[in-house]
């Protein structure tokens, strides 16, 4: 383990995802000690977006402006579909929104269990129209429309894009992938020896599955890594933690992508383990984020 995030292990709380309420608020702990950049010229607004599916609430987004984007993305926040809102995804939103000078769309998805799946997915499918039926409004152009996401919320971004492809929704230039969660089997390498990993591990990701699939059979919709085919998704960004169990899931994906004819920038960070770039005082955590920042203007702005 790189030795800058070593030192901060013990003081993670080393806790199960058996009490979604407990989990909640021990992840908003953590994220409201994260410091937030200011950034010159960021307008920050709240909007509610229409759902659609029938009887769905509203869904909360948190739109961050920089001065000259030309992008949008939908960005999903991470906490195994279970916990995580838009504050305390707010010092990422903003370090992303920085980084890459585009509009960063964060959405407010309802949480498992009270809302199992498809309740996330319908969500962010609700936001992804809305940013491609309002760039005008959010001042961005309506072909330069990516999604992207942490942990969950990278999984959620995934099956975005092959919902988008299938269900012939709005068009999707990138996906910004950071330790996705894309597999509820767990039977690669990574999810069945990492039992002990800090933050994530094999027992909370299983809780995680779980929780969101409520007893229901996963789709690919549910779980990206199921699709057969993922031919004619957008490219895609792929970041790993060597000690995450999503590690093997998510090398196994960038290669299928690749396989598919998709064109993909995979990179496996080592020594780090699944969220670790929370620790922002440690280099390689600004170096992760700085990347993901860059990578976003680039795919959006170029």
């Amino acid at each position: 383990m790189d030795p800058e995030l070593e030192v901060f292990v013990p003081l993670f709380p080393r806790t199960s995802l058996s009490d979604p309420v407990a989990s909640r608020e021990g992840l908003a702990g953590l994220a409201a000690a994260v410091p937030v950049p200011e950034v010159e010229g960021l307008v920050v607004e709240e909007w509610t977006v229409p759902a659609v599916v029938p009887g769905a609430p509203g869904v909360p987004v948190r739109v961050y402006r920089p001065a000259g984007a030309r992008g949008a993305v939908v960005w999903l926040h991470g906490g195994g579909y279970v916990m995580g809102t838009l504050d305390t995804e707010h010092p990422w939103a903003v370090r992303l929104a920085a980084g890459s000078g585009q509009v960063v769309v964060s959405v407010g998805y309802r949480l498992a269990p009270e809302h199992p799946y498809p309740a996330a997915l319908d969500d962010a499918w609700a936001v992804l129209h809305w940013v491609a039926a309002n760039a005008g409004l959010l001042g961005v152009e309506g072909e330069r429309i990516a999604v992207g996401g942490h942990s969950a919320g990278g999984g959620l971004a995934a099956a975005l894009a092959l919902r988008a492809r299938d269900e012939r929704g709005p068009a999707i230039r990138f996906q910004l992938l950071n330790q996705p969660q894309l597999d509820d089997r767990q039977e690669t390498w990574s999810q069945r020896n990492f039992t002990d990993t800090p933050w994530m591990n094999r027992e909370r990701v299983a809780a995680s599955w779980g929780f969101y699939l409520g007893g229901a059979e996963a789709t690919p919709f549910a779980a990206p890594a199921r699709a057969a085919d993922l031919g004619g998704l957008p490219p895609a960004y792929i970041g790993t933690a060597e000690l995450c169990p999503n590690r093997d899931e998510d090398v196994a994906y960038a290669l299928r992508l690749l396989r598919a004819g998709v064109s993909v920038e995979l990179h496996q960070w080592p020594g780090t383990f699944h969220g670790s770039q929370a620790i922002v005082s440690a280099e390689i955590s600004q170096r992760q984020n700085a990347e993901l920042g860059d990578v976003l203007r680039r795919a959006l702005a170029g």
